[in-house]
């Protein structure tokens, strides 16, 4: 990269695909499919994607490349075959109304987000926070609602495309501070996206200050989620305000509150950059921690050697290997995802194979409804063999650690697609999952004093 181009972002879309000369070694048809994929799911890059992360000699089987630009594969043969005709016609009003069709159709929000992680304050919902566990509030600043480059796989991708009442987006800062003077359970604010480090420092600095004072001194813990480090770790460098940013982390610190960045790395090659490492060693001298976290994806690393070398390259630079996710039962999940039990081998191969250091990591984990289930292992009950499941996290605090049992298939990618072990019975929060859907039960902790008595106990 130039001076000049490591010394400013700039976004590259859908709509610049043509400034990208690399793209010139595609087949024509692998173009068009190209620019009728990226029309239904977000497309952005950056130069330094594009310069620094991808082999383009090794395209389209390249790991970055299939992480940033949209694939064939992503869409049903039928679905691309009415987007390329859309895209030969150059009818672009008929472009977007089929890509609306599509998305629509790919579970959008998944896990409950909509109707039952939003907060409620003072009787009226709290747009852009999610509360679905008691310590963690997770937070979606309005102006951090996009990233320096876009995952294909990415769970959020409703975020991006222009769905207004799917999106998720908090601007009132007021509103967060009155929710979590009345919750003092909570301990953990995430600040999610999109990538909250989109924004400059001053503006991210008028979320995180606040929550500084002495009336929150229960938010013990500050994350930021970013893909920063992977996609743009010039914000850590030479950005203009990039020294005012890891000033901020290190104020974060001597005002006795942890902050960690949640970092998504989702290939070692994310952090072989000179500059990946850089960012590392600055955010670290800041006082932050680093968490890595990603999803265990088709395509991409979905393979023992890659998730050891990944989570032996994160120790080395000192980051702390945090949770490798089961891609979630969204948008193009049929071309990422691994089914469980295969997911389950590559993940047991990887962790023998390093060190105590590199086993903080957890998974694989599927962030579900009820809360996130880790996939522990499979065993046989009777002659019959079964998975393993374990809440590691949940709706209710009661759950956490709770082991339950399903039948083995060696199909299924999600909760969704198995079925409990034992005949007769059904696991053991979807009575009190439907109980919630219909606004007769909630977890103790998110219970007002006034509603207490009408509230059923949990069985």
């Amino acid at each position: 990269m130039t001076k000049r181009d490591r010394s400013s972002y700039r976004a590259i879309g859908r709509h610049h695909l043509a400034t990208i000369p690399q793209l010139e070694r595609l087949k024509h048809d692998q173009r068009l499919a190209l620019e009728a994929v990226s029309a239904v799911f977000p497309f952005r890059v950056n130069q330094y994607v594009v310069d620094e992360l991808i082999d383009w000699d090794d395209i389209p089987n390249d790991p970055i490349y299939q992480l940033t630009f949209p694939q064939a594969g992503m869409l049903s043969p039928a679905d691309l075959q009415r987007m390329v005709e859309c895209v030969r016609g150059r009818d672009r009003l008929q472009l977007a109304a089929e890509a609306r069709k599509i998305q629509m159709r790919l579970n959008p929000h998944p896990a409950g987000q909509l109707e039952l992680n939003v907060p409620e304050i003072d009787g009226r919902r709290l747009p852009g926070a999610q509360h679905k566990y008691r310590e963690t509030l997770l937070f979606f600043p309005s102006q951090g609602q996009t990233c320096h480059a876009y995952c294909t796989y990415c769970f959020r991708w409703p975020q991006f495309v222009g769905i207004r009442n799917l999106k998720f987006a908090a601007a009132e800062m007021e509103t967060l501070a009155r929710y979590l003077g009345a919750h003092t359970e909570v301990t953990d604010v995430l600040f999610t996206g999109g990538d909250p480090l989109i924004m400059s420092t001053k503006v991210l600095r008028s979320y995180i200050e606040p929550l500084l004072a002495p009336e929150f001194v229960h938010v013990a813990n500050i994350r930021i989620g970013t893909k920063s480090i992977s996609f743009w770790p010039l914000r850590f460098i030479s950005d203009p305000d990039a020294d005012d940013l890891l000033r901020l982390f290190s104020e974060v610190r001597r005002r006795g509150r942890q902050l960690a960045v949640m970092a998504h790395v989702s290939h070692p090659r994310e952090l072989k950059t000179p500059a990946a490492q850089e960012a590392i060693r600055r955010i670290r001298s800041a006082g932050a921690e680093i968490r890595c976290q990603s999803p265990l994806i088709r395509h991409i690393n979905d393979d023992a050697d890659t998730c050891a070398n990944l989570w032996q390259s994160q120790v080395r630079l000192g980051a702390i290997p945090y949770y490798i996710f089961v891609e979630r039962d969204t948008g193009p999940r049929h071309y990422f995802q691994v089914p469980l039990a295969r997911a389950l081998k590559i993940f047991s191969e990887a962790y023998s194979r390093v060190s105590g250091l590199a086993r903080t990591v957890r998974g694989p984990t599927m962030s579900t409804t009820p809360g996130k289930v880790l996939v522990a292992g499979t065993t046989d009950i009777g002659g019959d063999r079964a998975f393993v499941l374990k809440v590691i996290q949940g709706r209710d605090p009661s759950w956490v650690n709770r082991i339950f049992f399903a039948k083995f298939d060696a199909q299924a990618a999600w909760l969704n697609d198995l079925e409990p072990f034992f005949p007769g019975r059904e696991f053991f929060f979807a009575e009190p999952l439907r109980q919630m859907r219909r606004g007769l039960w909630a977890p103790p902790w998110a219970i007002d004093a006034d509603l207490e008595q009408s509230a059923p106990a949990l069985a």
